[in-house]
C-alpha cells in the first residue's frame, strides 16, 4: 500500500521541509511521528522543499507504510497529529497506486504570496506577510507579474544550491500570476509547471521593486530569456519566506 499525506504547516519554527542532521525540520518531525506509529524506521517523500518560515496549505508527500499494519488511511490523520507539534498538521491521508510519487507525479504547483500594506504590521501578520508600507503602485505590479507569463528562461529569478549542472535546464512555464486585492494589501498567486530554488520570491520581490519605482519595467523584461553565455543579471531582491505559502501541488 502506499499513502498520500496532504500537510499543511506555519513555517516560522522549522528549518524548511527537507530533512536536516540538526531534526528540526517538517520533514523530520513526521518522520519520527511515522516511527512511533509504525514502531520501526518508515522513508517519506515529499513533493518539493520549501525553505526556513515558507508556509504550507497543501504539502504532499508519500510513504509505504509496514505491509504487517492494516490500519485505514483516514486513521493515519489522528494518529499521525497527536505525535505532531501544532503547528505541522496532516489534513488528509488517502491510498493511491503503487507508481504514485510524490515528486514526480507532479505536473504543477501553486503559490500563494501575502503583501501587508497597512502602515503597522499587525503582531497577527508578524511572519505570515511581506511589510511594505511604502507606497506601491498595484497597476506597476500587475504590468510586471504579467512579464512572467508562459515560458521563459528564469535563471535570473533562481538562486544556487552548488550543484547546479552545466545542462540544467532554467525554463519554466507560468500559467497564471494573479493579483488580488486584500483589505490589508495584496495576494500574489503564482501557478506554474515548476519552479526553481527561491524562483518564487526572486519573481515577487522583482515585481514588488518595481511596482515601487525601484527598478523599471523595461530592465525587469531584460532578465528573462538571457542569452546564455552573458554576463547574467539578477533579480533585485528576494522577497522574504515571511509571505510564501505553498498552497496546493498539482497531479
Amino acid at each position: 500500500m502506499r499513502l498520500k499525506l496532504t500537510i499543511a504547516y506555519d513555517g516560522r519554527p522549522y528549518n524548511g521541509w527537507q530533512s536536516q542532521a540538526c531534526g528540526n525540520t517538517v520533514q523530520d518531525f513526521i518522520l519520527r511521528g511515522l516511527e512511533e506509529v509504525a514502531k520501526q524506521p518508515v522513508k517519506l517523500q515529499g513533493s518539493g522543499r520549501t525553505d526556513t518560515g515558507v508556509h504550507a496549505l497543501g504539502q504532499i508527500a508519500h510513504f509505504d507504510p509496514p505491509p504487517e499494519l492494516t490500519m485505514n488511511p483516514f486513521n493515519w490523520v489522528p494518529a499521525l497529529n497527536t505525535k505532531l507539534p501544532a503547528t505541522i498538521r496532516i489534513m488528509a491521508c488517502e491510498e493511491v497506486a503503487d507508481d504514485f510519487h510524490s515528486r514526480f507525479s507532479a505536473t504543477g504547483k501553486i503559490y500563494h504570496y501575502d503583501l501587508c500594506t497597512d502602515p503597522v504590521l499587525p503582531p497577527l501578520k508578524a511572519g505570515l506577510a511581506w511589510h511594505l508600507p511604502r507606497l506601491l503602485d498595484s497597476s506597476v505590479l500587475a504590468e510586471a507579474l504579467e512579464l512572467f507569463l508562459g515560458r521563459h528562461d528564469f535563471h535570473a529569478f533562481a538562486a544556487y544550491r552548488g550543484n547546479e549542472k552545466p545542462d540544467m535546464d532554467w525554463c519554466r512555464t507560468i500559467h497564471r500570476a494573479d493579483l488580488e486585492t486584500m483589505a490589508d494589501g495584496f495576494r500574489i498567486i503564482w501557478v506554474g509547471d515548476g519552479f526553481l530554488y527561491k524562483m518564487v520570491r526572486l519573481l515577487t520581490g522583482a515585481a514588488v521593486h518595481a511596482a515601487q519605482g525601484r527598478i523599471r519595467i523595461d530592465d525587469l523584461t531584460a532578465l528573462l530569456d538571457q542569452a546564455p553565455g552573458l554576463p547574467l543579471g539578477k533579480s533585485p531582491i528576494c522577497a522574504p519566506a515571511d509571505g510564501l505559502y505553498l498552497q496546493q501541488v498539482l497531479y
